[in-house]
């Protein structure tokens, strides 16, 4: 898996969630949250959607591939409605209805990975909140205490999903390393008890 199918791979699953799944589903039943389900990510309203792999598995159980659809082909496959979901938010995925997808398999199942572990981590940092997957940012969070705690499948800023601590107002101190607050890669913290060793280290230190 190279650094430029993970990047492809990353915005096409972007797209999808935004477009294909999120749009319909705030058009259909008023909200934008998605969820980790196993595998991929899914809505959590109707329509009844979810990626798993590289597929779009739609309310009647069709699997839809991905590599080389478009999106607006996989909202007609799925029948719902094409597009994102309107003046809610100015940033997304970027991605063109009629675009081409390129998704690798092995980069689709690495960023499912590293949802699971970020959804099994925030569960474990705060069980009382349900962790969303934001189609704007493509990224799994929750909010506690004015700091945000999430997982970003990857960005400009940083190319590979990474857990991050985005307190409300500036931290200062040596575990505060990015302007938003603190990030670390996934690649180097390992699985999820790791994750929660960092975002329970971020809590203590935005406390003080």
């Amino acid at each position: 898996m190279s650094s430029d199918d993970l990047s492809a791979t990353r915005r096409a699953l972007h797209g999808v969630a935004e477009l294909v799944m999120a749009g319909p589903e705030y058009r259909q039943s008023g909200t934008i949250r998605l969820r980790v389900s196993p595998g991929g990510f899914a809505t959590v309203a109707a329509p009844g959607l979810r990626v798993e792999g590289d597929a779009l598995v739609t309310e009647t159980g069709a699997a839809l591939a991905l590599g080389d659809a478009t999106c607006a082909g996989l909202a007609r496959a799925a029948d719902v409605e094409a597009g994102r979901p309107e003046g809610l938010y100015s940033d997304g995925s970027g991605v063109g209805l009629d675009e081409p997808l390129h998704v690798d398999p092995a980069a689709a199942r690495h960023l499912a990975d590293c949802l699971a572990i970020g959804d099994a981590a925030l569960r474990h940092l705060a069980a009382e909140v349900t962790p969303v997957l934001w189609p704007e940012h493509f990224d799994l969070g929750i909010t506690l205490d004015e700091v945000n705690y999430g997982i970003s499948l990857g960005d400009s800023a940083i190319a590979e999903p990474y857990a991050y601590v985005g307190p409300w107002r500036a931290r200062e101190g040596a575990f505060w390393n990015v302007s938003f607050g603190a990030a670390r890669r996934i690649s180097e913290l390992g699985g999820a008890g790791e994750v929660v060793a960092f975002l329970e280290e971020g809590r203590r230190q935005a406390a003080r």
